[in-house]
């Protein structure tokens, strides 16, 4: 049965702890990511091992962290070739409209942490019971363009899930094989914006995937959660183009 958003309870939230995670390479990302995680907050030699177990401690750090504005849900399939859960937003949205982004928005005051919003936001958006989701830890907080604070809360689930957009706010649910971001070059991206009266082109790495192009926010996510599991090291840049002959 889908808990409904509003009942959504961050003590009910289970922790995937690396031991019994099957596959080296999302062993080694939940390792990596959960060590951000503890650090982010505090040493875990604080924590006495004995009295506190892991799962706990990893709850402990997220409850600690600061709320930020909005939240993501970086959710990876627990299977031998993990994917990566992706979204296209609706045309219609008042920001980042027909862009790719990870489930996700923004903080609501009942929601008590950046957990709760990610979840909450991603059953609304997708479907995606709360229940079947298995924490890892978090990444450090990106701002979006408009200047929010963005914390991604990365997660596994289930390969099997039967995810269904929210039109209102989603056109597209896609995956990503995260083998393929691990080791595909980004492409070079040209995006146009305004500025006063002004037309300008930006240009800024990519991802090429499903006919659908990750950039911006989504994109520094991917490259922040590459370089924390694997040392993928990813200049992330916006420049002007220069149009001058």
């Amino acid at each position: 049965m889908l808990l409904p958003p509003q009942l959504l309870r961050f003590d009910e939230v289970s922790v995937a702890v690396p031991d019994f995670i099957r596959y080296p390479t999302i062993r080694q990302l939940a390792e990596r990511v959960q060590h951000e995680t503890l650090n982010a907050v505090t040493s875990p030699a604080l924590y006495d091992a004995n009295s506190t177990s892991f799962s706990e401690r990893i709850l402990d750090s997220l409850y600690q962290t600061p709320i930020a504005d909005a939240s993501v849900l970086v959710a990876i399939t627990h299977e031998r070739h993990p994917k990566l859960l992706l979204t296209r937003r609706a045309a219609h949205m008042n920001s980042h409209a027909d862009e790719v982004s990870c489930a996700g928005g923004k903080h609501e005051a009942g929601d008590g942490n950046n957990v709760v919003t990610a979840l909450r936001e991603a059953c609304e958006e997708t479907a995606l019971p709360p229940n079947k989701v298995q924490l890892l830890g978090q990444l450090p907080i990106q701002t979006s363009k408009s200047g929010m604070s963005v914390r991604p809360i990365v997660a596994l689930i289930a390969p099997d899930l039967l995810l269904v957009p929210e039109l209102d706010e989603i056109s597209r649910i896609f995956w990503a094989d995260f083998e393929t971001l691990l080791t595909q070059p980004t492409v070079e991206y040209a995006v146009e914006y305004k500025v006063q009266d002004q037309t300008a082109t930006l240009l800024t790495p990519s991802w090429q995937v499903d006919g659908e192009t990750i950039w911006g926010l989504t994109g520094r996510v991917i490259a922040s959660l590459l370089e924390t599991g694997f040392d993928r090291q990813l200049e992330w840049y916006y420049r002007i183009q220069d149009t001058r002959n």
